[in-house]
């Protein structure tokens, strides 16, 4: 089941054609809460442990269109994890200092250290996706990054680095909800841009430009999810269930007790 979502390297892709509803993946919403639950659990106990190990670390990039559910993925995904050993980086538009370097150079700085789990919420993508579709560089610029994204991602997993990447796919009716929902409540205007509306009219740009990037850049060592979002418990399910069974293959454990511990007292 943790390969359902997982993307064919190199296969064209068309995701008009992936489901972005959970009816063909499952049709119990409370049953799939409650595996939800066990497998968060689950999931804080190997962050526990990954983090007392202190040997690996794990990468997981979330992808969306405006309104897909990156941050409310962070918050329940990760909810009751020990804040200690994740981080969250959230990539904003490039700063001056940042422009002044290749475009790797901001991302590379924020890799996962051993023992953490760090999230990127947008990610190095960004420079194949709103880079192309804004057509702020030439194509020859951008079609060349996709092998250097993966070789990028090759570098970080040949030096201990597990990589997850996650398209948090949405259908264009369900982004337009989210939007609408966004402007009628006025505690949640601070997440609503005029942009987002911009962008909405480029749908079908960015779902080509995510086509490319999901297909050539999807490796047996980063390998991307196309995850059916438009139901939040079931996209929450998916990703749980493919960090937990990730996490069990990276199988981190308690570091051994110091000799002698048993004949310590506490006075």
């Amino acid at each position: 089941m943790p390969d359902t979502h997982r993307i064919v390297p190199g296969q064209p892709l068309d995701l008009n054609r992936l489901a972005t509803r959970a009816d063909t993946f499952h049709d119990n919403r409370s049953e799939a809460e409650r595996e939800f639950k066990k497998l968060r659990k689950q999931l804080a106990e190997y962050q526990f442990r990954l983090y007392s190990e202190g040997k690996q670390e794990l990468l997981v990039v979330l992808q969306a269109m405006d309104a897909g559910g990156k941050d409310s993925t962070i918050r329940r995904v990760f909810q009751g994890v020990n804040p200690q050993g994740v981080r969250v980086t959230s990539f904003k538009a490039p700063s001056k200092r940042e422009l002044a370097r290749d475009y790797l150079w901001r991302v590379h700085r924020q890799v996962p250290a051993k023992g953490m789990i760090r999230i990127f919420n947008r990610s190095h993508y960004e420079d194949v996706l709103i880079v192309r579709v804004d057509s702020l560089v030439p194509e020859a610029v951008w079609r060349s990054r996709y092998e250097q994204i993966n070789d990028f991602e090759k570098l970080l997993a040949d030096t201990g680095t597990t990589i997850l990447k996650f398209f948090l796919h949405v259908s264009k009716h369900e982004q337009k909800e989210r939007l609408e929902a966004r402007l009628s409540d006025p505690t949640r205007h601070w997440k609503f841009s005029a942009d987002d509306l911009e962008k909405r009219k480029q749908w079908n740009d960015y779902m080509a430009a995510y086509a490319d990037a999901l297909s050539l850049c999807s490796t047996p060592y980063a390998p991307w999810y196309a995850i059916p979002a438009d139901q939040k418990w079931y996209r929450n399910l998916a990703i749980a269930r493919i960090l937990v069974s990730t996490l069990a293959k990276m199988d981190p454990q308690y570091p051994p007790a110091e000799e002698g511990l048993e004949e310590r007292r506490v006075i």
